[in-house]
């Protein structure tokens, strides 16, 4: 892929298409021998001839091959600078128009394969999966028509999804020529963007078998070629030549020690126990003269016992996970293996006796080509006023300069806001990465962002021994304060937007001006062809990406934006594997490709693994760590039970996933045990199984050949619905290895990446239904995880020593308790949607039940905030009228209580000793726990319920008020910023307070028996104090000062309670009429 060629915009849905090229500076192109396509850039080319190309003979306009015929079908047919019809040209296929010129018949040349190479063809005797997955799409799914089917010639036509001649090779593109190791097949450049008609002449056949699942035909289809998932190991025979190197795990399970996690099992076993003899207990034992107090605290602590055991028990079997990274460099181990085709299915089956596939494990050998895997890395913006392009540059340079294979690193950037702003950044950083990356590779420096690199307080001399080392690392200090003066002075040049809209530097209008009405853009800035750095060395892939939008259209937000972004890189890339980042998520550790790729590329486990999920890491949070950033409980431990299940679920950002789970395909089944076979007479043994009518194939449709098998997978509405009417984007969705075609031109792939990023090509597909992240809530993340493991496919959590990642966390207030409420809607929108893990997956089975605990957790934990809230409030109440939520308790009962807490301290405490987690940590955990709980839980509830049964969308917006100390690294951390979040917790605090004061200045005044009954009373009250008791710091800042709307608010809601609770006094039990003993009086 060029990276010179320019800005690419255009909408499909328009038939618009615009090459911009004067935005950039103009770099040297490469020599070449004749005129350059003024559309394209490639070479012009000659005809068959031998001569110059020449499309248009009124001007002479320079246009290749590939261009002019994509002009006469798809375009107006005109040249694109006199406006004059294109004529047929010799070797052209026939248009629409064409017949009332007065030129010759060119039959010889309306099809693109000649029969000398039809012959080459006929003659080969081995396919590889790519080239499988170019001839399944021939006839239906083809750019142009092949034969019909009463034709009498069998010769396949490999189809060209995008072809034409080219001088310039496709960025990861397969090393080979054709599908049987010939020369370039030729061809023009067909393209089909209507739907074939249902049928077609000659196509009975056809429809007969267009009923059946795709995906069934599809599996079958490519075990019997023996390239679904790659062979396994277990199924191939014990002669085959495997190297012994390459059997070995790239990764390996390793067990928390018996003596830590069998006493913690057996402590929660025993809290189990203890929680129900102390359930059972207070049912049992109601308080007569505060029954209300009392059921109230009954219902909550019932709520607690449950969220308890859907949290608690899928920690059951927590693992850790070991990678060698040394395994991935042993030498290649290959082995053959053959899929026969018995004579009576072969039919006329083109290739031969028998398949030959070619089994080879991944490994890279120093001085040989690395044969890793491809990898697409995404990030993902939108507001570069919101998100500073300096922290999504840093996140770019941290992906070029991965210790991965430049060749098979691609990073693509989605501008969900089409800002110019988020591009001349991007520009700026494509110029710097060319002396950054060099850098970073020759002595080998950690981190490779630059801001974190270069403002680490550690001895940076240390392990370094090349000489020139200081020298180098001051000259690249310069140049990066410099390149951060550049971005600073774009920052400040975007935050007046001029009347007439951003112009670009050739005096063309930004075509993303209207951020809500624009085209769809995409510009290669670094590739194959301009993207070397200082040393000359090739660098990765960079590609700017900003998806069409237009009024009227659903856009899904952040899971529209990647899944926009799965497409542009199936067509221009295709690597096989994902890594998706948000922009401020830094490679804090250059390796960690490679320790996703131990999981995801080991020959035992690594074809069932859907992604590699690693923790997230954050940078500049304060030490202690005030409202829990760090989330280091969940990351630490609760994920880490997860993987010992099925997986931890996918958390939004640092995940390395397999492309082909994304399409939604089932992962690969193993070998199955032979069933028994008898005959009918007998029910009670083992029958076989027929395939009845609803399988959507008739009985003894398993006998028909593998060329019908081949048909049957060419339904192209079945394709269309699923994926959408792209043949390109479709063909790569069968290469489980990845790859783009080798007959692909780059101006007709950035063509076919306009169109898949259109408003409009999900429209009727399963695309966030059952392909790619799915819609239906905020936290997209969650419930794509949720769509594979219900799949059957299993996860991995990494956790290498080194963090993968690393990103920053709000560390102030209002904007956690903003993020955590976003966080709790989504699981919100989760629970009343049809994905519901209570309700979701349970047809096939492959949910494992702990897991499933684990996605009921996620999904019903805000409502925790309802109960949590309401015991929280029930301390204040007990100080304030004197009653309690218990009885006067035996000290037989009191065993109950002292057990419970015990369990619950022993519990945290075991927890900690497996898992590493600091006692700090762990409380911090337990703290925000309610804090968030009964402030940010709460409103997502509401809301929730709100969007859900009234239609309602609330947002809960964020204003700020400045803060005194602007260098102050922390300062955020004490800055105010006013939200209606504030006022539950706070309200709780005064409330508390309140009823301590009540109840301690009633004690005295009672005497000293009143001082017992008390006790309970004020362990609750500061229990939600100490619990609350960051929020209290939070709100008082560093100057101890709390803003008066927040005192005001929270003291008028606190005494109108109180006032109110102590004129109703609902909870004491009243006597009608007069006491007639104590008065005397006769009534």
């Amino acid at each position: 892929m060029e990276a010179s060629a320019g800005l690419v915009a255009g909408s499909h849905n328009r038939n618009e298409l615009v090459l911009i090229r004067g935005h950039e500076e103009p770099k040297p192109l490469r020599a070449l021998s004749g005129q350059v396509c003024e559309i394209c850039g490639d070479e012009v080319g000659l005809t068959v001839d031998g001569d110059l190309f020449v499309a248009c003979n009124e001007c002479g306009f320079p246009v290749c091959r590939p261009c002019y015929e994509y002009e006469r079908r798809e375009g107006t047919q005109n040249c694109p600078q006199c406006k004059t019809r294109y004529k047929r040209l010799k070797g052209s296929p026939r248009v629409a128009g064409d017949d009332d010129e007065e030129d010759i018949d060119d039959l010889e040349h309306e099809f693109n394969i000649d029969d000398e190479k039809q012959q080459q063809l006929l003659q080969a005797g081995s396919m590889q999966n790519s080239q499988i997955t170019e001839a399944m799409l021939h006839g239906k799914m083809s750019y142009g028509r092949g034969p019909d089917d009463g034709e009498g010639n069998n010769t396949p036509q490999i189809p060209q999804i995008i072809t034409g001649s080219r001088s310039v090779p496709v960025s990861g593109e397969f090393p080979i020529t054709n599908g049987y190791g010939h020369g370039e097949l030729s061809s023009s450049l067909h393209k089909r963007i209507h739907p074939y008609p249902v049928s077609e002449p000659g196509s009975a056949k056809w429809d007969e078998k267009k009923e059946v699942s795709w995906k069934e035909r599809m599996d079958d289809w490519k075990s019997k070629q023996g390239i679904l998932g790659g062979a396994d190991p277990d199924d191939m025979d014990a002669d085959v030549p495997l190297n012994d190197e390459a059997r070995q795990p790239l990764s390996r399970k390793v067990s928390i020690a018996s003596s830590k996690v069998n006493p913690y099992r057996m402590v929660i076993v025993v809290r189990l126990v203890v929680l129900a003899f102390f359930l059972r207990y207070r049912i049992l034992h109601p308080v007569p003269d505060a029954i209300g107090l009392w059921l109230v605290s009954i219902i909550c602590e019932i709520w607690f016992a449950i969220s308890w055991i859907l949290d608690q028990f899928p920690k059951w079997f927590p693992i850790d996970r070991e990678t060698y990274l040394d395994r991935l460099s042993l030498r290649s181990g290959q082995a053959l293996f053959s899929v026969a085709i018995p004579a009576e299915q072969r039919g006329n089956h083109p290739w031969g006796m028998a398949l030959t596939t070619e089994l080879c494990y991944r490994y890279e050998r120093e001085g040989e080509p690395s044969l890793l895997s491809a990898v697409d890395l995404f990030v993902s913006t939108v507001d570069p006023l919101k998100e500073p392009p300096l922290v999504t540059a840093n996140t770019v340079l941290s992906i070029l300069a991965v210790d991965y294979p430049v060749d098979k690193v691609s990073c693509y950037v989605s501008d969900d806001g089409a800002s110019m702003l988020t591009f001349e950044a991007l520009s700026e950083t494509a110029e710097f990465a060319r002396k950054w990356v060099p850098f970073c590779k020759k002595f080998s420096i950690e981190p490779r962002a630059p801001e974190f690199y270069f403002s680490l307080k550690v001895d940076y001399l240390k392990d370094k021994v090349q000489p020139t080392f200081v020298q180098e690392r001051r000259a690249m200090k310069r140049e990066y304060e410099e390149f951060k003066v550049r971005i600073n002075a774009l920052v400040a040049k975007a935050m007046k937007v001029p009347a007439e809209g951003w112009i670009m530097k050739d005096g063309t209008p930004w075509p993303g001006n209207n951020t809500r009405d624009h085209p769809g853009m995409i510009q290669v800035f670094l590739g194959h062809s301009g993207g070397h750095d200082t040393e000359g060395n090739e660098l990765p892939r960079l590609v700017y990406v900003s998806r069409e939008k237009r009024p009227g259209f659903q856009h899904h937000k952040k899971a529209g934006a990647m899944n926009a972004l799965i497409r542009v890189s199936a067509v221009l890339t295709n690597a096989p594997f994902m890594l998706n980042l948000d922009c401020d998520h830094y490679i804090n550790n250059s390796k960690a490709i490679r320790e996703a790729m131990c999981f995801l590329m080991d020959p035992q486990v690594g074809r069932k693994v859907c992604y590699v999920q690693f923790p997230q890491r954050f940078d500049g949070i304060d030490a202690h760590d005030r409202y829990a950033n760090r989330n280091t409980v969940f990351f630490d431990i609760n994920m880490k039970g997860l993987d010992g299940i099925q997986g931890p679920v996918y958390v939004g950002t640092g995940c390395v996933f397999r492309r082909q789970a994304l399409y939604g395909y089932n992962p690969p089944k193993g070998p199955k045990r032979p069933k028994m076979v008898t005959c009918d007479c007998c029910p009670c043994f083992g029958r076989k199984k027929r395939k009845h009518a609803k399988d959507g194939l008739p009985e003894g449709a398993g006998d028909v050949g593998v060329d019908s098998d081949k048909e049957m997978l060419m339904s192209q509405m079945n394709f269309e619905k699923r994926f959408g009417q792209s043949a390109a984007f479709v063909t790569s969705t069968l290469m489980e290895e990845g790859g783009v075609p080798p007959s692909s031109s780059p101006a007709a792939l950035l063509k076919e990446a306009i169109h898949v990023i259109s408003c409009g090509y999900e429209d009727k597909t399963d695309w966030g239904l059952e392909l790619g992240w799915i819609y239906g809530s905020i936290t997209e993340d969650i419930l794509t995880g949720f769509k594979m493991h219900c799949r059957g496919w299993r996860s991995v959590y990494c956790m290498p020593k080194r963090a993968a990642f690393k990103g920053s966390a709000p560390i102030n207030l209002s904007d956690r308790l903003n993020q955590v409420l976003r966080w709790a809607l989504g699981s919100v929108e989760i629970f009343f949607s049809r994905h519901s893990p209570l309700l979701y997956g349970y047809k096939n089975g492959n949910l494992k039940w702990l897991e499933r605990f684990a996605y009921i957790n996620t999904t019903i934990y805000p409502f925790t905030s309802l109960p949590l809230l309401a015991y929280c409030t029930l301390p204040a109440v007990c100080l304030l009228t004197g009653k309690f939520i218990m009885p006067s308790i035996s000290t037989f009962a009191s065993l109950f209580f002292i057990a419970l807490f015990m369990s619950i301290f022993a519990t945290g405490i075991l927890e900690m000793r497996w898992s590493g987690v600091s006692i700090e940590e762990w409380w911090r955990n337990e703290q925000f726990w309610v804090i968030g709980g009964v402030s940010a839980h709460l409103f997502a509830v509401v809301q929730g319920l709100l969007k859900v049964l009234a239609g309602i969308d609330t947002n809960f917006t964020v204003t700020s008020k400045a803060t005194g100390d602007e260098d102050d690294e922390f300062a955020e951390l004490y800055a105010f910023k006013w939200t209606t979040l504030l006022i539950p917790p706070t309200t709780l605090l005064i409330i508390n307070i309140i009823g301590v004061v009540a109840g301690i200045s009633d004690a005295i005044n009672n005497g000293y028996q009143s001082w017992g009954p008390l006790f309970g009373k004020l362990f609750f009250a500061f229990w939600v104090i100490v619990h609350l008791y960051p929020f209290l710091k939070g709100l008082m800042g560093r100057q101890n000062r709390t803003p008066t709307i927040v005192v005001i608010w929270s003291v008028l809601l606190a005494s109108i309670f109180s006032l109110l609770w102590v004129r109703i006094d609902p909870f004491i039990v009243r006597t009608k009429g007069p006491d007639v003993k104590q008065c005397g009086i006769n009534c």
